[in-house]
């Protein structure tokens, strides 16, 4: 249970490099596909934690290589978050910017084609905060988490909010 059938450092190094390359995966995927998940998606990660399994520990099962993958992915995680958020080069590549989708009304579709972002989406994002069309909007914003942020022009969002506000008394 305790004893180990690879040395201990190996088990942290190969953790190290399958934590770069399954971060540097997800990160090509994009920030739409990591703040909104298909269950397709989803099963996908699923796979891949599976697969990388083997990968980080050399073929050892026992509990502390169990244990020693862990601890050295929360560690690498948590050294590599602190190192970007200093170094804003780094920042760029471990996070990415928000994306202008809508300015002053207009669909800025080469943003919305680059991020993947659907037509449906766009609007159902909108409909949430009260508005109705698209050319209401002073900005939408797909944000670093996925979500979609929407900025109602003058004039526009409060008065069905209180609308629906009422029905719900």
């Amino acid at each position: 249970m305790f004893t180990l059938s690879v040395p201990w450092w190996e088990i942290v190094m190969r953790t190290i490099v399958v934590y770069v390359v399954v971060f540097a995966l997800l990160r090509v995927s994009g920030k739409r596909e990591l703040g909104q998940m298909t269950p397709f998606e989803l099963v996908v990660l699923l796979v891949i934690a599976n697969a990388v399994q083997n990968a980080m520990n050399g073929g050892d099962n026992s509990l502390l290589g169990g244990l020693i993958a862990a601890v050295t992915l929360v560690l690498t995680n948590m050294l590599f978050q602190r190192v970007a958020h200093r170094v804003p080069f780094l920042e760029r590549i471990f996070s990415s910017e928000p994306t202008l989708l809508v300015d002053d009304g207009k669909i800025i579709q080469h943003h919305m084609d680059r991020e993947d972002v659907s037509m449906d989406e766009l609007e159902m994002a909108i409909r949430e905060k009260g508005v109705e069309k698209v050319s209401e909007v002073k900005a939408a914003i797909l944000e670093i988490n996925g979500d979609i942020s929407v900025i109602p022009k003058e004039g526009f969002g409060t008065r069905r909010r209180r609308h629906l506000r009422q029905l719900k008394h």
